[in-house]
């Protein structure tokens, strides 16, 4: 296992949009002692109600989604390009039917936050944020501003729920 090191959120120094949409990020909670994951290139950081934040979206079709929303915690991971494979993976295939993380050869590091709450997270990963969620929204098309974010996004009616996470703990390694 790595050692991962806590580090101020002031010395964040990479583009978001490089590091979400192009490098692509795992979203990881915890069910029952259980972590399931998914990968993600749409999301965003920021500031919200005084708070550094991680914007995810996750469809409601998702397995990771009842792992989000039964945790009052996430992480996000992001890793170096050569695991590029296992995040293809992970992206393509549900928990639902096999112990993808497993497959993907990856391994669970649990991080112990606040009233010994745990959020898992990848050992493999460089650089972590342990989210604690703050918002979750349905969105829905009568609130597109574009039609054709319907058309194009969501013509199967999968919509996606908005979380907001506090950004608790950025970690390192």
């Amino acid at each position: 296992m790595h050692n991962f090191q806590p580090m101020s959120i002031q010395y964040f120094e990479k583009n978001p949009f490089e590091l979400i949409g192009k490098q692509w990020m795992l979203i990881t909670a915890l069910k029952e002692h259980k972590a399931n994951t998914m990968t993600a290139a749409w999301g965003g950081l920021g500031v919200m109600w005084g708070k550094n934040v991680a914007y995810i979206v996750v469809r409601n079709s998702r397995y990771t989604k009842e792992f989000i929303d039964s945790a009052d915690t996430f992480s996000l991971s992001f890793f170096d390009e050569s695991y590029r494979p296992a995040l293809k993976y992970l992206g393509a295939v549900s928990g639902r039917s096999e112990d993808k993380i497993a497959n993907a050869k990856l391994k669970i590091q649990l991080h112990e936050g606040e009233g010994g709450m745990e959020t898992p997270f990848f050992d493999e990963a460089n650089l972590v944020f342990v989210c604690k969620k703050m918002y979750a929204g349905q969105l829905d098309k009568e609130n597109f501003q574009i039609p054709d974010i319907q058309d194009q996004w969501y013509k199967d009616e999968d919509y996606h729920v908005l979380y907001i996470g506090e950004i608790v703990e950025m970690l390192a390694r």
